[in-house]
């Protein structure tokens, strides 16, 4: 099983026990406003995306993890790594995502589990590359961005959801750890 363990989280696979609290996560609409249609998920959408990121898992070698807090074992949002397919010149690229409940924004949790999450990407997994996409207007995670190191590329517009977005990236070359 991977993990990966921060100062103060605990990156790991998924379990039974995480479908209610991530749903919980996903079911607020100041989270989901910045993700995919921006929709909240409700608790079968919820595991279907669990589902699918174990798959990914299972095929890649990597995927989205699991974050919990140390010491209280809380779940506290998802970090990790997808192929990306669906952005115009995206060459099959792998891209860092992050999704944290609202009540953790703010506290440098998500800049500390990308950043490890980066490092398992391009050291542990032998990627040459990651790419981080954004919306425009969301400077939160623009911020968490560019602590990875992480240079704009290229504006776009997402073809799935027609909203403006960011592609940021580093090579191996370029990644500090």
């Amino acid at each position: 099983m991977t993990e990966i363990l921060t100062p103060r989280l605990l990156l790991r696979r998924w379990t039974d026990d995480d479908l209610v609290p991530l749903s919980e996560i996903n079911a607020d609409p100041e989270v989901m406003r910045w993700i995919g249609e921006g929709e909240t998920l409700d608790l079968d959408e919820t595991a279907g995306e669990i589902e699918r990121w174990e798959e990914e898992w299972d095929e890649e070698g990597f995927g989205v993890f699991a974050v919990e807090l140390l010491g209280s074992g809380e779940l506290i949002g998802a970090v990790g790594l997808s192929v990306l397919e669906n952005l115009p010149d995206a060459r099959a690229d792998v891209q860092i995502s992050w999704r944290l409940g609202r009540q953790y924004w703010g506290q440098g949790y998500a800049s500390e589990a990308a950043h490890a999450t980066l490092e398992f990407a391009l050291q542990d997994r032998g990627l040459d590359r990651v790419v981080a996409i954004n919306r425009m207007s969301n400077s939160d995670s623009e911020n968490v961005i560019r602590k990875l190191g992480m240079v704009k590329e290229r504006d776009t517009t997402d073809p799935r959801y027609g909203t403006a977005v960011r592609v940021h990236g580093i090579d191996l070359t370029e990644y500090e750890a």
